[in-house]
Protein backbone atom coordinates (compact mmCIF):
# COMPACT_ATOMS: atom_id res chain seq x y z
CA UNK A 1 0.00 0.00 0.00
CA UNK A 2 1.22 3.39 -0.86
CA UNK A 3 1.69 5.63 1.91
CA UNK A 4 -0.20 8.96 2.41
CA UNK A 5 0.98 12.06 0.78
CA UNK A 6 0.18 15.34 1.05
CA UNK A 7 1.32 18.14 -1.62
CA UNK A 8 2.98 21.91 -0.87
CA UNK A 9 1.77 23.76 -3.53
CA UNK A 10 4.57 25.54 -4.85
CA UNK A 11 3.96 28.80 -6.97
CA UNK A 12 7.55 30.73 -5.80
CA UNK A 13 5.44 32.58 -2.66
CA UNK A 14 6.00 30.74 0.72
CA UNK A 15 8.00 29.17 3.60
CA UNK A 16 8.24 26.31 1.82
CA UNK A 17 11.28 24.66 3.42
CA UNK A 18 10.01 25.38 6.98
CA UNK A 19 6.73 23.99 6.21
CA UNK A 20 7.53 20.52 4.62
CA UNK A 21 10.20 20.51 6.96
CA UNK A 22 7.02 20.45 10.28
CA UNK A 23 5.31 18.27 8.16
CA UNK A 24 8.52 15.56 8.00
CA UNK A 25 8.95 16.07 11.74
CA UNK A 26 5.15 15.06 12.38
CA UNK A 27 4.35 13.07 9.47
CA UNK A 28 5.30 9.70 10.51
CA UNK A 29 6.01 8.53 7.31
CA UNK A 30 3.81 10.54 5.07
CA UNK A 31 5.49 11.41 1.56
CA UNK A 32 5.83 15.11 1.68
CA UNK A 33 6.19 17.06 -1.70
CA UNK A 34 6.94 20.37 -2.49
CA UNK A 35 5.23 20.81 -5.77
CA UNK A 36 3.72 23.08 -8.66
CA UNK A 37 2.87 19.92 -10.75
CA UNK A 38 -0.83 19.90 -11.27
CA UNK A 39 -1.41 16.21 -11.67
CA UNK A 40 0.85 15.53 -8.32
CA UNK A 41 -1.56 18.32 -6.46
CA UNK A 42 -4.02 16.52 -7.49
CA UNK A 43 -2.92 13.05 -7.06
CA UNK A 44 -2.31 14.19 -3.26
CA UNK A 45 -3.92 12.79 -0.31
CA UNK A 46 -3.57 15.82 0.71
CA UNK A 47 -2.94 19.25 0.23
CA UNK A 48 -1.23 22.51 1.61
CA UNK A 49 -1.29 25.82 0.12
CA UNK A 50 1.20 28.03 2.12
CA UNK A 51 1.85 31.89 0.77
CA UNK A 52 4.08 35.09 2.08
CA UNK A 53 4.52 38.28 0.37
CA UNK A 54 1.83 40.85 -1.92
CA UNK A 55 -1.10 39.18 -3.01
CA UNK A 56 -0.54 40.48 -6.32
CA UNK A 57 2.37 39.16 -6.97
CA UNK A 58 1.04 35.92 -5.14
CA UNK A 59 -2.35 35.61 -7.50
CA UNK A 60 -0.15 36.45 -10.88
CA UNK A 61 2.45 33.67 -10.23
CA UNK A 62 -1.02 31.12 -9.10
CA UNK A 63 -2.19 32.19 -13.00
CA UNK A 64 1.00 31.86 -14.58
CA UNK A 65 1.73 28.25 -13.28
CA UNK A 66 -2.20 27.26 -14.41
CA UNK A 67 -2.69 26.86 -10.45
CA UNK A 68 -6.25 28.43 -9.89
CA UNK A 69 -8.24 25.72 -11.18
CA UNK A 70 -6.30 23.30 -9.65
CA UNK A 71 -6.42 24.54 -6.25
CA UNK A 72 -10.03 25.25 -6.62
CA UNK A 73 -10.61 21.65 -7.93
CA UNK A 74 -8.68 20.40 -4.73
CA UNK A 75 -11.14 22.66 -2.72
CA UNK A 76 -13.93 20.92 -3.72
CA UNK A 77 -12.78 16.83 -3.21
CA UNK A 78 -9.70 16.65 -0.69
CA UNK A 79 -8.24 18.12 2.43
CA UNK A 80 -6.72 21.44 1.79
CA UNK A 81 -4.77 23.62 4.11
CA UNK A 82 -4.19 27.69 3.64
CA UNK A 83 -1.99 28.79 5.70
CA UNK A 84 -1.35 33.02 5.67
CA UNK A 85 -1.07 34.75 2.52
CA UNK A 86 -2.56 31.00 1.08
CA UNK A 87 -6.05 31.62 3.14
CA UNK A 88 -6.07 35.60 1.94
CA UNK A 89 -5.93 34.37 -1.67
CA UNK A 90 -9.04 31.67 -1.19
CA UNK A 91 -10.78 35.11 -0.01
CA UNK A 92 -13.02 36.64 -2.35
CA UNK A 93 -10.68 39.80 -2.36
CA UNK A 94 -7.91 41.74 -1.01
CA UNK A 95 -7.72 45.44 -0.81
CA UNK A 96 -3.79 45.13 -1.13
CA UNK A 97 -2.28 46.66 -4.04
CA UNK A 98 -5.32 48.95 -4.95
CA UNK A 99 -7.37 45.44 -5.24
CA UNK A 100 -6.92 42.45 -6.10
CA UNK A 101 -9.56 39.97 -6.81
CA UNK A 102 -8.54 36.19 -5.42
CA UNK A 103 -9.47 32.83 -6.11
CA UNK A 104 -13.49 33.32 -3.77
CA UNK A 105 -13.61 29.89 -2.48
CA UNK A 106 -14.42 31.27 0.64
CA UNK A 107 -17.01 34.00 1.69
CA UNK A 108 -15.12 37.21 2.81
CA UNK A 109 -12.65 40.04 2.13
CA UNK A 110 -9.16 40.88 3.22
CA UNK A 111 -8.61 44.12 4.91
CA UNK A 112 -5.81 46.61 5.88
CA UNK A 113 -5.23 47.55 9.62
CA UNK A 114 -4.53 50.72 8.53
CA UNK A 115 -1.94 53.04 9.56
CA UNK A 116 -3.13 54.27 13.21
CA UNK A 117 -3.92 51.09 14.79
CA UNK A 118 -4.31 51.37 18.58
CA UNK A 119 -5.10 49.14 21.42
CA UNK A 120 -7.84 49.09 23.85
CA UNK A 121 -5.46 51.42 25.84
CA UNK A 122 -5.44 53.65 23.12
CA UNK A 123 -1.29 52.72 22.60
CA UNK A 124 -0.17 52.43 19.15
CA UNK A 125 0.23 48.90 17.51
CA UNK A 126 2.74 48.53 14.73
CA UNK A 127 1.55 47.13 11.57
CA UNK A 128 2.21 44.41 10.33
CA UNK A 129 0.73 41.98 13.34
CA UNK A 130 4.09 39.82 13.74
CA UNK A 131 4.71 37.96 17.19
CA UNK A 132 2.84 35.27 19.17
CA UNK A 133 -0.87 35.60 19.81
CA UNK A 134 -3.81 34.05 20.96
CA UNK A 135 -6.29 32.22 18.86
CA UNK A 136 -9.66 31.75 20.25
CA UNK A 137 -11.60 28.57 18.82
CA UNK A 138 -14.86 28.98 17.93
CA UNK A 139 -15.65 25.38 16.60
CA UNK A 140 -13.54 23.61 19.63
CA UNK A 141 -15.08 20.02 18.06
CA UNK A 142 -12.97 20.51 14.64
CA UNK A 143 -10.59 17.47 14.32
CA UNK A 144 -7.59 20.14 13.61
CA UNK A 145 -7.98 21.78 17.04
CA UNK A 146 -7.50 18.45 18.55
CA UNK A 147 -5.39 18.39 21.56
CA UNK A 148 -4.83 22.29 21.36
CA UNK A 149 -5.73 24.34 24.17
CA UNK A 150 -8.16 27.22 23.48
CA UNK A 151 -6.62 30.84 23.33
CA UNK A 152 -3.09 28.90 22.47
CA UNK A 153 -0.43 31.08 21.01
CA UNK A 154 0.21 31.05 17.46
CA UNK A 155 3.15 32.95 15.57
CA UNK A 156 1.55 35.67 12.67
CA UNK A 157 3.21 37.89 10.45
CA UNK A 158 0.42 39.96 8.07
CA UNK A 159 -0.65 43.50 7.62
CA UNK A 160 -3.66 42.51 5.87
CA UNK A 161 -6.83 40.75 7.94
CA UNK A 162 -9.42 38.33 6.53
CA UNK A 163 -12.76 39.46 7.56
CA UNK A 164 -15.14 36.84 6.50
CA UNK A 165 -19.26 36.53 7.40
CA UNK A 166 -19.32 32.49 7.98
CA UNK A 167 -17.31 29.78 8.73
CA UNK A 168 -14.78 31.10 11.21
CA UNK A 169 -13.20 28.71 12.88
CA UNK A 170 -11.05 31.36 15.44
CA UNK A 171 -10.64 34.69 15.91
CA UNK A 172 -7.60 37.02 17.53
CA UNK A 173 -7.40 40.61 18.79
CA UNK A 174 -4.81 42.95 17.52
CA UNK A 175 -6.87 46.43 17.59
CA UNK A 176 -9.73 45.01 16.26
CA UNK A 177 -11.19 40.97 16.29
CA UNK A 178 -10.20 39.50 12.96
CA UNK A 179 -10.53 36.06 11.31
CA UNK A 180 -7.81 33.55 12.55
CA UNK A 181 -9.08 30.35 10.99
CA UNK A 182 -12.19 29.08 9.03
CA UNK A 183 -13.30 26.38 8.20
CA UNK A 184 -15.59 25.01 5.60
CA UNK A 185 -16.13 21.41 4.92
CA UNK A 186 -12.75 19.94 3.45
CA UNK A 187 -11.40 23.63 3.61
CA UNK A 188 -9.66 25.16 7.07
CA UNK A 189 -7.62 27.95 6.44
CA UNK A 190 -5.15 29.74 9.34
CA UNK A 191 -3.55 33.34 9.03
CA UNK A 192 -0.92 32.30 11.35
CA UNK A 193 2.16 30.25 10.46
CA UNK A 194 2.13 26.51 12.43
CA UNK A 195 5.30 25.93 10.43
CA UNK A 196 6.74 28.74 13.36
CA UNK A 197 4.37 28.13 16.03
CA UNK A 198 6.05 25.84 18.14
CA UNK A 199 4.06 22.97 19.47
CA UNK A 200 0.58 24.25 19.47
CA UNK A 201 1.44 24.70 15.45
CA UNK A 202 3.06 21.71 14.85
CA UNK A 203 -0.21 19.55 16.68
CA UNK A 204 -2.08 21.45 13.93
CA UNK A 205 -0.27 20.15 11.20
CA UNK A 206 -0.27 16.65 12.56
CA UNK A 207 -3.71 16.73 13.13
CA UNK A 208 -4.25 17.98 9.48
CA UNK A 209 -2.44 15.29 8.29
CA UNK A 210 -4.83 12.27 10.46
CA UNK A 211 -7.77 14.57 9.09
CA UNK A 212 -10.01 12.03 7.29
CA UNK A 213 -13.76 13.12 6.88
CA UNK A 214 -14.74 16.93 5.84
CA UNK A 215 -16.62 18.90 7.91
CA UNK A 216 -20.25 19.69 8.07
CA UNK A 217 -20.24 23.58 7.55
CA UNK A 218 -19.72 25.85 10.68
CA UNK A 219 -20.72 29.29 9.76
CA UNK A 220 -21.10 31.75 12.81
CA UNK A 221 -23.16 34.50 13.22
CA UNK A 222 -21.40 37.71 14.46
Amino acid sequence: MAKASVAVIDYGMGNLHSVASALEKVGDGVKVMVTDCPDTILGADRVIFPGVGAIRDCMAEIKARDLDEVIQEVAAQKPLLGICVGMQAMMESSEENGGVECLDILPGAVKFFGKHLVDSQGERLKVPHMGWNNVHQLDAAHPLWKNIANDGRFYFVHSYYIDAPEFVAATCEYGLQFHAALSCDNVFAVQFHPEKSGDHGLQLLRNFLDWDRPQAFFPVSE
